[in-house]
């Protein structure tokens, strides 16, 4: 016997097989708009400047404005009776005010330097926020401008004060260095990162500026070009 024609099995398309149109997206990749890990940095590069630009002008501004007013009041002690004395902050301690300016400072050489440079000039911005902060915490108790003053009033050496009393600007001028300290620690920690002023005008490590424009070959066939040259004191020939 022979055996019967097998006809081929037909074979049905796999649905594991997928058009590239349908192919499943990668888990890993990142969703569409979302930016590219260069755009990120420069916005948090851009956000961490701002931040430190903010904070360091609003603190050195708020220790600057606090050594100008009253920090303490009392009365000096008379024979006819008590007479008010009080004192700014600048009369308890000049720290505040005098690192306010060397914090901003130092805030605005930051862009003006680099590497090793900025490091140190952002650790000074960060120093300069701390003294503000320990000066103005001393301060805040110290009653000795105040007694001072009461000798000044009285014609005594030692005249007691009574009746003192503290504002609150030191603690303002506490924040005003906290600020400070704030914007040291963002360049300290970003600052490699910001922008720098241009070095068109820098001198090469030598001393010497940048290599000069050569000027350009004069054009034999036109004579006025010989002659400017010959003005100035080159050879046409050359």
């Amino acid at each position: 016997m022979s055996a019967a024609p097998q006809t081929p099995a037909t074979t049905e398309p796999s649905d594991a097989t997928e058009s590239p149109d349908t192919a499943p997206s990668d888990p890993a990749a990142p969703p569409a708009g979302t930016p590219s890990g260069p755009a990120r940095a420069a916005g948090g590069a851009r956000r961490s400047l701002a931040l430190a630009l903010l904070t360091g002008a609003a603190g050195a501004g708020l220790a600057l404005l606090s050594s100008g007013r009253t920090w303490a009041r009392g009365s000096a002690v008379l024979a006819q009776g008590e007479l008010p004395r009080t004192v700014t902050g600048a009369d308890v301690t000049g720290v505040p005010g005098a690192l306010a300016v060397v914090g901003l400072a130092a805030l605005v050489a930051v862009f003006a330097v680099r590497r090793a440079g900025r490091i140190a000039v952002a650790s000074l911005l960060a120093l300069s926020g701390t003294g503000i902060v320990v000066a103005a915490v001393l301060g805040n108790g110290d009653t000795s401008a105040l007694r001072e003053k009461a000798a000044t009033a009285v014609g005594l050496t030692g005249a007691d004060v009574h009746h003192v009393t503290h504002t609150g600007w030191p603690w303002v001028a506490a924040a005003g260095g906290l600020l400070l300290l704030v914007a040291g620690v963002l360049a300290l920690v970003h600052g490699r990162r910001w922008p720098a002023m241009s070095g068109r005008y820098e001198r090469t490590p030598g001393g010497a500026r940048g290599p000069r424009r050569v000027p350009a070959a004069p054009e034999l066939d036109r004579p006025e070009e010989i002659w400017k040259s010959l003005d100035r004191g080159e050879d046409p020939t050359r």
